[in-house]
């Protein structure tokens, strides 16, 4: 293991201070906003937010065009040879894109980064990526640790996501597949809508077959917030119960072809700051724990049709879901 931005070597976290429950994330987040005296950007945080929110606008509305030029044309002429290329272009392109935002963090922010990620990570692998969820922050905080050691993040997104100017775009350019998702109540009433979802996850997945591809999927579906832990009733001090059936599709579909998961783990140790506070540099710190797991055929099924195998991935996740509990703790409180 290897820790980047901060010149040290890192072994994995241990969980013996998570054995003395210190305060959880959510108290974290809803703890005192950090101390006006200690000031993490030379400039005022308006103005630190202003330009880079600026950056962030410029580059979308630069590369926008390219990433609907290749969109169009992939869209237009469904010869797979010639759509896998129109892939692998705006994979490069999406590349540049995530390095410029990157150069927009190292110049705007002074901001520590204690990065721990396993020593043989490659781009031209692919890989099922999950994580916890704690903020919009969170895309950032992936794209800059991932950029340029793996292939390009693949998210799934939300459908109502599509209609985000620009980024809607790119993102259907990008081929994120874009989810849309049902009540249980509403699947009750329209039962022909039930499975819509996986169909979704399956035909995405199959997009990637002849390239690299980092599959991104934050396994709680949505962002941590006290109110949806406590409307949950979720077990976990830091975390929202997770949803398996994501990953579960994606392994039942492309499996084969991912070389590893990655588990990732994102703590911000001075609180949970919200997206304009992460632009404006009040986040002092960002912590990142990364850890690999083969892909073995015991977490390759039929998640939909096999209700024992669907057991068996269920507490494989939860138990997951424990361990990155315990870590998050142990994270927090360092």
């Amino acid at each position: 293991m290897k820790t980047t931005d901060t010149g040290r070597v890192e072994t994995p976290h241990d969980d013996r201070s998570a054995m003395n429950e210190p305060e959880s994330g959510l108290e974290r987040a809803q703890g005192a906003p950090i101390a006006a005296s200690r000031r993490h950007t030379l400039l005022p945080y308006w103005l630190v937010g202003t330009l880079s929110s600026l950056m962030y606008i410029i580059n979308v509305v630069v590369m926008f065009p390219f990433f609907f030029l290749l969109g169009i044309l992939k869209f237009i002429i469904p010869i797979p040879a010639w759509q896998t290329l129109c892939r692998m272009i705006t994979s490069k392109l999406g590349t540049l894109w995530v390095s410029v935002n990157t150069m927009n963090l190292h110049i705007t922010k002074r901001m520590r980064w204690d990065v721990t990620l396993p020593d043989d990570l490659r781009i031209t692998e692919s890989y099922l990526v999950i994580s916890n969820h704690r903020s919009w922050s969170d895309i950032l905080v992936l794209q800059k640790v991932f950029n340029r050691r793996i292939p390009f993040l693949t998210f799934f997104l939300k459908k109502e996501l599509i209609w985000v100017p620009l980024l809607g775009l790119a993102w259907w350019a990008l081929d994120f597949p874009f989810m849309k998702r049902y009540s249980e109540a509403y699947l009750k009433r329209h039962p022909q809508k039930r499975g819509k979802d996986i169909e979704i996850t399956r035909r995405a997945c199959e997009k990637f077959r002849n390239i690299p591809v980092s599959i991104m999927n934050f396994v709680e579906g949505t962002r941590l917030t006290p109110e949806k832990h406590e409307r949950q009733r979720s077990p976990f001090a830091n975390l929202l119960k997770p949803k398996a059936g994501g990953i579960a599709f994606v392994l039942s579909t492309i499996g084969q072809e991912l070389h590893k998961i990655l588990n990732v783990t994102i703590a911000y140790p001075h609180g949970n700051e919200s997206f304009w506070g992460f632009v404006a540099g009040k986040v002092p710190a960002v912590k990142v724990y990364v850890e690999e797991f083969a892909i073995t055929p015991e977490i390759i099924g039929d998640y939909a049709n096999d209700e024992q195998f669907r057991e068996r991935f269920q507490e494989w996740v939860n138990q997951l879901w424990i361990e990155k509990d315990r870590r998050l703790s142990s994270m927090l409180a360092e």
